[in-house]
């Protein structure tokens, strides 16, 4: 079947988060067979755009994280922002934009309007940080007659504030490390668990259901993308473990955020999925900027 020729449309995929300066990868739309090779990825992340992110009135023009265009102070001070070693960086053609002014870092409340200019195109994308809201509660239980009496998911409770349209997103990291491991992945004892936080699918609502509401909820233990990990593999996979401790960021978002992660959870991705566009805050382009209000809770698996 031919395939009509489209545009090729910029891509913002940009988060900031309370506490943390923004952090921008922009690239770019391409047709459904046009070839993938290592020059397209190795060029994959446009690396000359002018990106502006505007709060409060104040404007400010977002740095280019390109080892290329950093001064070695920047490159460490970037490092140490954005937790990706200096080493990391500069070996790889790793490019976004970020803010060095934490007067442009996420703050609850903050109304965040992103602009990006490339090569004659522009878009727009706004946000806002809504205030975090704490968990009342976390645990973790094994469910009623698992006959792995070591395995079972977390659950918490939460109290919704008495005001429509709260959305809310969870993600999770175990951070003890592996005591043992199957002899073919020996390598990871003495690895943390996870690397970074883990999404589990579908790991964004909104309180249609339960506005205003006090009320349990729990999740499973999400897994890293293309993970081949034996815990993510065998029979504990989906399940946290007697012995984990595991950080838990409960995070909320604005309705528009809730409803680009919700499409994009639920859209699939692959060759096989249904097409349909996303619901975006972007305008011009594709993609979505999102800001986190992010509070952090840890509990230790025991039964």
């Amino acid at each position: 079947m031919d395939l009509p020729e489209t545009e090729a449309l910029l891509v913002v995929e940009g988060t900031i988060e309370n506490g943390l300066p923004p952090i921008i990868f922009l690239s770019q739309s391409q047709g459904y067979f046009d070839p993938i090779n290592a020059e397209t990825i190795q060029n994959f992340y446009l690396c000359d755009a002018k990106v502006t992110l505007t709060v409060d009135g104040m404007t400010d023009t977002l740095i280019n994280i390109n080892a290329a265009s950093l001064t070695p102070e920047q490159l460490e001070q970037v490092a140490d922002l954005i937790g990706i070693p200096a080493e990391q960086i500069a070996a790889n053609n790793f490019c976004a934009y970020t803010s060095l002014n934490p007067n442009f870092w996420g703050q609850p409340n903050k109304v965040y309007n992103l602009k990006v200019v490339h090569q004659g195109r522009t878009v727009t994308a706004t946000t806002k940080l809504n205030t975090p809201i704490p968990l009342d509660s976390l645990w973790f239980d094994i469910p009623s007659g698992n006959p792995a009496d070591s395995l079972g998911f977390l659950y918490a409770t939460l109290t919704d504030p008495d005001t429509l349209g709260n959305c809310y997103r969870w993600a999770a990291k175990r951070i003890n490390r592996y005591t043992n491991a199957p002899a073919d992945q020996a390598d990871l004892i003495g690895q943390p668990k996870d690397a970074d936080f883990v999404y589990p699918f579908n790991s964004v609502t909104d309180d249609a259901f339960f506005n205003g509401l006090n009320f349990d909820f729990s999740y499973y233990r999400g897994r890293e993308l293309n993970s081949e990990k034996f815990d993510d593999t065998n029979d504990e996979a989906g399940f946290y473990k007697v012995g984990d401790t595991v950080v838990v960021k409960g995070q909320v978002i604005d309705y528009p955020s809730f409803q680009f992660i919700f499409d994009f959870e639920n859209q699939g991705g692959g060759p096989f999925a249904l097409p349909y566009n996303l619901r975006s805050n972007v305008k011009g382009g594709l993609g979505a900027f999102i800001a986190y209000g992010s509070l952090l809770d840890t509990v230790i698996c025991v039964k």
